[in-house]
């Protein structure tokens, strides 16, 4: 029987939480990177109070 192998996040950019009303600095960056072909989400990390853009990537 094959092994899985468990995706892990890469984060690609960080962005403060405090970005002025209406900017989505995070969402706009992670837009950019998925019409570069690249899944990227983003993720609240509450303990940095950071919009985190993340990637799942699969370890060789």
């Amino acid at each position: 029987m094959g092994t899985v192998a468990t995706p892990t996040r890469t984060v690609l950019e960080r962005f403060p939480a405090g970005a002025p009303r209406g900017s989505w600095p995070a969402e706009e960056y992670a837009a950019a990177q998925r019409a570069l072909g690249t899944d990227a989400r983003v993720v609240m990390d509450l303990g940095s109070d950071q919009f985190l853009v993340v990637t799942d990537t699969i370890p060789q």
